[in-house]
């Protein structure tokens, strides 16, 4: 208590401090104010020393000192005052004075004679003699419950003079009381003997001003930092640290004039001893004593202020941060390899021997710090931002000015090896859940500068390359069609050609085809899910049947790579050029129909498809990051899936469609020969076509469901999402151009039956009689060889799609062709010649339409087919009976209501015998001749 007997204040200087803040309020306020406000002002701005002469003054004075109010806030601004605890010791202390009470009353009145109801325990309610009445409160009584209450409260010291401000002498003529100073060692934890007591703030703040206030004055006034007290007191640098650390904590309640001055000198004073030990701590670790020195520093400095100087002085020396270009050079990813290649077993090995070296010196952070200090984290941060940071950038610029692929490859395969860095890495055994935080930002910071870029560059790369495939393949197309057409053109003799047309346009025939596809028929709606994945997959896939010979275009792209595709290509030898001009022609003709099969290829599609697979596999990395990382690459994938789905469909196959139906226009079955005219080759390559589409289709569907919505990159139940809405404007377009193709491909299809009925339905197969050769005896009652040949046409075309469509869609097309066949029958009958005779040819032939419609199962169609075969019976009816046969013309639900009676009748006019009937048949529809009576 030396500090207090020297500090001496004179009268002068003593008015001069309680005065200033007395004019400055006065200054201040225009209002009247209170004398005791301005006391209380006045008070705040006092020293302890006095503050405590001013209690004595007077009672009205000494209580507004002890008043909690004064003292509550300076232990709260040295962090020691908890309100909640100061609530909870209040409650329970008002709870046990409550029941000391209770305990005490009741005792009296069992002693007195008292009873329950509060009259006397003896007879007639009368006082027992020998017994005194008492009340039941007793002001006396219950002070003394309350002190002993209070006394009998863990911690807490009830004598009034028993604290830290008893030992001042505040005049020379003062004697100290007696008080028991706690000793050196127990100062250094005296704040965890205070405590939250309401109505005792003062006794608590004393504690702490008994115990430190000596080495806070001294600390604050001594020249010499050598020669303070603290350092006199205390020879271990732990307890000097631990007592630097109270002083500092303590010189937050010095809140009296001057505090600034004080609070400089107490800060220099801490300096120059956290500079001292931070040269040993810096020596220690130069000189590897790790278990040593440098323990017992880092230890000090923790004490002294949390040893952040000693974490960021172990983190700068560490090697991995003073020797991090030892770890690798970024360079060397792309100098030992070629143009557009990375080398990830280099950057593989930068990140090896960085977690390496990275779990070494975690091994050292557990042996040198205590577990109180989280050093794990800042060093992390300090890895992060100065080498994984620094590599990666280097890397990235470099790779982004030599290649672009390179430089995807590079962003992509760093990225997962940082991942797989992050959990290589072993935290400190008191580290917790916000190391593996701090891992996870780090990287993240490491790659934040660089994700838009590689993002925008992933997408434009997809593009460009995309594109350039289908280019390519245009390209070779077209310079496909030209070399075949100058191939054909080349050797036709014109000369020739004139002096014998009809000999040349025998030998003009068209190549024979591929009938069956390189692999199974399907429809544009139908479902091959293991082959389109295998393909999207990259599966190797048994190789089908090569192509025709004789094919004078690529054969249509199968289950076969582009290698094996391209070289069969090349190896099949070309047809022999024609020698005539309309040979060449035809010859011409029939490539571009026979190469309606490869207008689009499943070779592109599987390269567009992989090529959109890597770069979304790239971009998805960058999904683990989580945040916003997280959904920018998932925004990124969609847009290089939308990017493939508009290259893939308008570019591709739209356009290879569009072309195809342009080709089947163009077919003419007139310009065509073919000995048995069962098939149509154009609508067969274009089915072809369909089904290249369709697997495309059905790899896209895989595609989508593996690396888009397994991979939680999109959502498929959002109808909002772009990458849905574009695949179904994509499956909307395929559906459209197959549509229009089917719709070209059976008017072809009819085109062929028109051309059928037109060249093999015999004018004697319904008018016997016209024919000038003796028929025979024995009548041919079943049908003609042109309704076999129809219905074997049509029937082959429509069972393509059995078995690999839908329900609905195969109904449709059957329906088109059965409806568009209805018509092309009618229209043949009006140009035909029936007999009586020969109507048993056509009801046979009538009856075998129906036979195959019916096989179609579609009621609809059916009724058609019922009313044509119903029409048949008109040519059956003899001459002799006109009567009869306008009543069946007359008859409209005979034919179902399909033929009025207008259309029979023009069906009618085609019987041979005709003129003959005529007459007798309108008459008796008529009327014609008749009189009225």
């Amino acid at each position: 208590m030396s500090a207090f007997k020297r500090t001496t204040v004179t009268g002068g200087m003593q008015r001069q401090s309680i005065l200033a803040p007395l004019r400055e309020t006065r200054i201040i306020s225009s209002k009247p104010v209170l004398p005791a406000e301005i006391i209380s002002s006045i008070l705040d701005h006092l020293p302890i020393q006095e503050l405590l002469r001013f209690a004595r003054v007077s009672k009205r004075m000494r209580e507004m000192v002890y008043d909690d109010t004064r003292w509550v806030p300076r232990l709260q601004l040295m962090g020691c005052w908890n309100e909640i605890e100061a609530r909870q010791r209040a409650e329970a202390a008002r709870r046990k004075i409550s029941e000391t009470l209770q305990n005490l009353h009741q005792e009296e009145a069992r002693r007195v004679g008292i009873g329950v109801n509060g009259a006397p325990n003896g007879p007639h309610g009368t006082e027992q003699p020998g017994r005194s009445s008492v009340t039941i409160f007793d002001a006396a009584a219950e002070g003394q419950v309350q002190a002993q209450v209070i006394g009998d409260t863990p911690k807490i010291a009830v004598i009034e003079l028993d604290d830290g401000f008893d030992a001042m002498a505040l005049t020379h003529r003062e004697k100290a009381v007696s008080y028991q100073a706690p000793d050196a060692t127990s100062k250094l934890k005296i704040f965890s003997q205070v405590h939250s007591l309401r109505g005792f703030a003062k006794q608590e703040y004393g504690k702490v001003y008994g115990a430190l206030a000596p080495f806070y004055l001294n600390a604050v006034s001594c020249e010499n930092h050598t020669y303070a007290i603290i350092f006199r007191t205390y020879r271990d640098p732990d307890q000097q640290a631990q007592m630097l650390f109270n002083l500092t904590r303590f010189s937050q309640s010095d809140i009296s004039q001057g505090w600034q001055q004080r609070q400089k000198k107490l800060d220099a004073l801490v300096a120059a001893f956290e500079s001292a030990v931070t040269r040993e701590f810096e020596q220690a670790l130069e000189d590897g004593d790790i278990a040593g020195k440098m323990r017992k520093y880092a230890h000090v400095l923790v004490s002294l202020n949390g040893g952040q100087n000693g974490v960021e002085l172990f983190i700068s020396k560490a090697p991995i941060i003073s020797s991090r270009y030892r770890l690798g050079n970024p360079l060397d990813c792309l100098s030992h390899t070629g143009p557009g290649k990375f080398s990830a077993d280099e950057s593989y090995n930068f990140f090896n021997r960085l977690s390496t070296a990275f779990n070494e010196q975690v091994i050292i952070i557990d042996q040198v710090f205590p577990s109180s200090v989280n050093a794990i984290v800042p060093f992390v941060q300090r890895v992060g931002k100065v080498v994984v940071a620094e590599y990666l950038t280097a890397l990235f610029d470099e790779a982004h000015r030599t290649s672009i692929e390179s430089y995807l490859k590079a962003v992509a395969v760093t990225c997962a090896q940082c991942l797989e860095f992050a959990k290589s890495l072993q935290p400190t055994s008191s580290s917790g859940d916000e190391f593996y935080e701090a891992v996870d930002k780090v990287i993240g910071s490491a790659f934040e500068p660089h994700i838009d870029l590689y993002l925008k560059e992933e997408l434009d790369f997809f593009k460009k390359e995309s594109s350039s495939e289908v280019s390519d393949w245009e390209k070779q197309l077209s310079e496909q069609d030209a070399s075949m057409e100058s191939m054909f053109m080349s050797n036709v003799n014109r000369q020739a050609d004139k002096r014998d047309f009809l000999t040349s346009f025998k030998k003009v025939v068209m190549m024979p085809v591929n009938v069956l596809p390189t692999f199974p028929m399907s429809s544009p709606f139908g479902s091959k899910p293991a082959t389109a994945k295998a393909l999207v997959n990259g599966d190797t896939l048994p190789l089908p049947e090569p192509p025709s010979q004789s094919s004078t275009r690529p054969s249509s792209p199968g289950l076969i790579d582009a290698t094996t595709s391209s070289a069969r290509r090349d190896l099949s030898p070309l047809p022999e050029p024609p020698t005539t001009e309309l040979a060449a022609k035809a010859a011409i003709m029939n490539s571009r129909l026979e190469g309606i099969r490869s207008l689009f290829s499943i070779e592109i599609a599987l390269n567009l498809v992989h090529m959109a697979k890597s770069s979304i596999e790239r971009a998805a990395i960058f999904v683990k990051l989580g945040g916003p990382f997280a959904k920018d690459a998932r925004f990124q994938c969609e847009l290089i899936f939308i990017a493939l789905l508009q290259t893939l469909g308008t570019r591709h196959i739209k356009g290879g469609f569009d072309q195809a139906v342009d080709h089947l226009s163009n077919y003419d079955p007139n310009k065509t020969t073919n000995a048995e005219r069962y098939t149509v080759t154009p609508l067969i390559t274009f089915l072809e076509l369909v089904n290249v589409g369709d697997l495309i289709q059905q790899m896209i569907d895989v595609f989508y469901g593996q690396e888009m919505v397994a991979a939680k990159l999109t959502d498929r139940d959002d109808f909002l999402n772009p990458a849905a809405k574009e695949k179904k404007r994509f499956e909307q377009m395929l559906d459209e151009r197959v549509a229009a193709g089917l719709n070209k491909g059976i008017e072809v299809l009819l085109g062929e039956v028109e051309h059928v009925c037109a060249t093999a339905q015999k004018a004697e197969d319904y008018n016997p009689e016209a024919s000038s050769v003796a028929s025979s005896d024995v009548m041919d009652i079943g049908p003609s060889e042109a309704a076999k040949q129809i219905v074997e046409m049509v029937s082959s075309h429509t069972k393509m799609l059995v078995g690999s469509t839908d329900k609905n869609m195969l109904d449709v097309f059957n329906q088109e062709v059965g409806m568009r066949l209805f018509a092309a029958l009618c229209k043949h009958l009006k140009r035909q010649r029936i007999s009586v005779t020969g109507s048993i040819k056509l009801i046979s032939d009538m009856n075998h339409y129906f036979n195959y419609i019916q096989t179609l199962k579609n009621p609809s169609l059916l009724q058609f087919f019922k009313a044509l075969r119903e029409l048949s019976q008109i040519y059956l009816v003899d001459p002799s009976d006109a009567k009869e046969l306008a009543t069946i013309i007359a008859d409209g639900d005979r034919f179902y209501g399909i033929f009025r009676a207008e259309e029979v009748y023009q069906f009618a006019e085609r019987r041979a015998d005709w003129y003959q009937i005529k007459n007798k048949v309108e008459r008796a529809m008529y009327g014609i001749g008749c009189m009225i009576m």
